[in-house]
C-alpha cells in the first residue's frame, strides 16, 4: 500500500480524488491538507463518504508521504511548494495549471512531465512529477490526436465544447448561481481560453507545426461532464479516418472510439473518453464526451499514478457511468 496525500480536499476536484483514493486497492490515504477546515471530518464536506472514511481535516503535513496530489486553484500549487518541502521519492501530481507548459515545467529540482497517457505515456511511467492536463484539453487533445500524428490537421480546427457547472469549482459566483445557470446557456473566454496552451504545445509537437485551434467554451445546464465538437478539413474518407482512430488508441484502455453517436451519459462517472468521427463534404467533425471531474481531473491523475507505480493502468478506476 502506497500512503497518499491530498493538499486541498473540500472542493470537487478534491473530493472526486478522495473518494477514487480510499478506494483503489493499492492506496492507503494518510491526510487531506486543509486551512480553512482543519480537525472537521471530511464526511462533514463530502456526506457522500459517511462510513466510508473516518478521517478529519488537517493543517499538518507528512513530508515523507510517498504519493502527494495537489488539488488547489491555478497558481496556488508553486507557491504551495515554495513553503512545503517534501522527500526526494514522493510521488508528486499536481491538478492545477501552474506545470503543465514547458516553461513552467521545471520547479523546485523536480521536472513535471505532461500527464495525458494516451500520447506521454512511456515518460509518465518514469516520472516522479505529473502536471495533469486540464479537463477541456483532455477532451480536445483526444479528439486530435490521431489527425496530428498522422499530420493530416493542416487547416484551422473549430471547437465547441460545453462544461458542466462543476468545472467552475464549489465557490459560488453570479454565472454558477442556481438562478442563473439553470435553463440557461452561455459562452466564456472565447478563443482565449486557458487551456489552449498545453493544447498547442501537445497537438503542434505531434503534428510537426503549429495547429491554428478555435475554441469557444460554453457553460452548460448540467452538473458534470464536457460535450466538444471539433471540426477540420480532412481529404480521406470517413473509414479512413475510424482506422486512423483505432489504431491510435489500440492500446488505451479509457479511450472508445464509437460507431454510433456518443452522449454525456455514456461516460458520466467513469474515467473513459468515447469518440465519434462524423464525414460533411471534406470536413471531419470528432465528438468528445468525458466527466470532468474524473477522466478531465482526478481519474487521470490516479490513472497516470497507476503507470507510475507500473500497476494495471485501469486499477482503481472500473467506474460504472449512471445511464439512464
Amino acid at each position: 500500500m502506497k500512503t497518499v496525500g491530498i493538499i486541498g480536499g473540500s472542493g470537487y476536484t478534491g473530493g472526486e480524488l478522495i473518494r477514487l483514493v480510499v478506494n483503489h486497492p493499492a492506496l492507503a490515504l494518510d491526510f487531506v491538507y486543509s486551512t480553512t477546515r482543519p480537525g472537521t471530518p471530511i464526511s462533514d464536506t463530502h456526506q457522500d463518504l459517511l462510513g466510508t472514511l473516518d478521517l478529519n481535516f488537517t493543517d499538518k503535513i507528512n513530508p515523507e508521504i510517498e504519493v502527494l496530489f495537489l488539488c488547489l486553484g491555478h497558481g496556488n500549487s508553486s507557491a504551495f511548494l515554495e513553503q512545503y518541502s517534501f522527500s526526494a521519492s514522493t510521488i508528486i501530481i499536481d491538478l492545477s495549471n501552474d506545470f503543465r507548459l514547458n516553461n513552467d515545467a521545471h520547479f523546485s529540482g523536480r521536472e513535471f512531465i505532461y500527464g495525458l497517457p494516451e500520447t506521454n505515456k512511456t515518460t509518465i511511467e518514469k516520472a516522479t512529477a505529473i502536471a495533469n492536463p486540464g479537463c477541456f484539453a483532455t477532451a480536445i487533445q483526444l479528439a486530435l490526436l490521431p489527425l496530428a500524428k498522422a499530420a493530416k490537421l493542416t487547416e484551422t480546427v473549430h471547437v465547441n465544447a460545453t462544461t458542466g457547472s462543476t468545472g467552475a469549482g464549489v465557490s459560488l459566483s453570479p454565472t454558477t448561481h442556481f438562478t442563473w445557470r439553470n435553463n440557461n446557456l452561455s459562452w466564456y473566454k472565447p478563443f482565449t481560453h486557458q487551456h489552449l496552451g498545453e493544447i498547442g504545445e501537445t497537438i503542434g509537437h505531434l503534428q510537426g507545426n503549429d495547429v491554428d485551434v478555435l475554441f469557444l467554451p460554453q457553460r452548460g445546464d448540467f452538473t458534470r461532464g464536457i460535450f466538444a465538437s471539433a471540426y477540420t478539413k480532412f481529404e480521406g474518407s470517413l473509414e479512413e479516418a475510424y482506422t486512423l482512430y483505432n489504431d491510435f488508441y489500440k492500446d488505451a484502455p479509457f479511450t472508445q472510439v464509437a460507431k454510433k453517436e456518443v452522449n454525456l451519459k455514456l461516460v458520466v462517472n467513469t474515467n473513459q473518453c468515447f469518440l465519434h468521427l462524423h464525414k460533411h463534404g471534406d470536413q471531419l467533425l470528432i465528438t468528445a464526451v468525458i466527466d470532468n471531474l474524473i477522466k478531465g481531473a482526478s481519474g487521470q491523475a490516479i490513472q497516470n499514478l497507476n503507470l507510475i507505480m507500473g500497476w494495471e493502468e485501469t486499477l482503481g478506476l472500473q467506474l460504472k457511468a449512471s445511464i439512464f
